[in-house]
């Protein structure tokens, strides 16, 4: 097989590379699942550099999440009944950046084939992810104000459109003050540019010194700070990323004062604590919201394996609409 391979953490134009490989086999309870597609996340490229949270074992081949089409199973029967579905893996082992990969049939959840295959290789970071926070974990009531860093973002937008879907209002904020009216067409109550020094002096002038009760933020640093500063007495901040590399920093005095709720969220955790019955549910909440069109995702452009290179340089390109995605299966 092909694959997309790293043997040393670094920048990913530079480091990562085409290679053959053995075709992976599935022990007991796993699944060999034939890969058709797969996009480029931030979350992907943080592992190429060796800033995950979890380091892969090199060499390693990326990616964490994808589409494809079970094609055979190890001892077990729930992976007997998978064979010759469509599925997404979620890939924390082999990777989904080659034309096999081997997960656990429990992680191998099927895929409607009503969707498209460019959606289905996007199911689960950023959808599932933008609903699970706002929606499970948050559970932002209407008319609520949910504050969110990084709003121009491909999850950032899903979390616009979720508002507009669920009557709870988007207070986002962004860097580039171009960014501001595409938002507000898209559905953004208000949209502000500002740096984490001027963020909590623009939050509390548009919500008349309220401050909000719900944040997201997937920047943490001097931005994930300045967001905890913003919220409203008891308010929560979910933390989903650490795009800035840095830690927080927090007055001992704010803390006491507002008492906020500051939790960190992993997709991958949350999933491995849901049930059979609870992840099927999520996928039919999920396929339902992206038939329309509220988490569904935009294509920039699709490339082959071999051309990995320009692929996670367009990925990481400033201004960039919609996601990078990797065309495996060329049949």
């Amino acid at each position: 097989m092909r694959a997309i391979v790293f043997e040393e953490f670094g920048e990913p134009a530079a480091v990562l590379r085409v290679a053959d490989r053995p075709i992976p086999s599935p022990g007991p309870g796993e699944v060999l699942v034939r890969m058709s597609a797969a996009p480029i996340n931030p979350s992907d490229l943080m592992n190429v550099r060796g800033m995950y949270a979890r380091r892969p074992e090199l060499p390693a081949t990326p990616g964490f999440e994808g589409a494809g089409v079970v094609e055979s199973a190890g001892p077990g029967m729930f992976g007997k009944f998978l064979v010759g579905r469509r599925v997404a893996p979620l890939n924390s082992r082999t990777g989904s950046w080659g034309e096999y990969a081997v997960v656990s049939a429990r992680q191998a959840i099927p895929l409607s084939n009503r969707l498209p295959l460019d959606q289905a290789a996007m199911f689960f970071v950023n959808p599932a992810t933008a609903y699970i926070m706002t929606r499970r974990i948050l559970a932002v009531p209407r008319n609520e104000w949910l504050l969110q860093t990084a709003a121009g973002s491909a999850l950032g937008r899903m979390i616009i459109r979720l508002g507009k879907r669920f009557g709870f209002r988007t207070l986002n904020i962004v860097r580039r003050q171009e960014q501001a009216a595409e938002l507000m067409a898209l559905g953004g109550d208000i949209v502000i540019a500002a740096s984490a020094r001027d963020l909590r002096e623009k939050v509390q002038h548009a919500t008349k010194g309220s401050g909000v009760r719900f944040a997201v933020d997937p920047v943490a640093g001097e931005t994930g700070s300045a967001v905890v500063s913003c919220l409203s007495p008891g308010g929560r901040l979910l933390l989903y990323g650490s795009l800035s590399g840095q830690n927080l920093s927090i007055s001992p005095r704010e803390l006491i004062a507002a008492a906020p709720t500051i939790e960190g969220f992993w997709l991958g955790n949350w999933m491995n604590r849901q049930g059979l019955v609870g992840k099927l549910r999520l996928v039919r909440a999920l396929t339902k919201l992206i038939l329309e069109g509220v988490l569904a995702s935009e294509v920039a452009v699709s490339f082959s394996l071999d051309s990995i290179g320009e692929a996670v340089t367009a990925a990481e390109r400033v201004g960039r609409t919609g996601k990078i995605l990797l065309k495996i299966d060329s049949t």
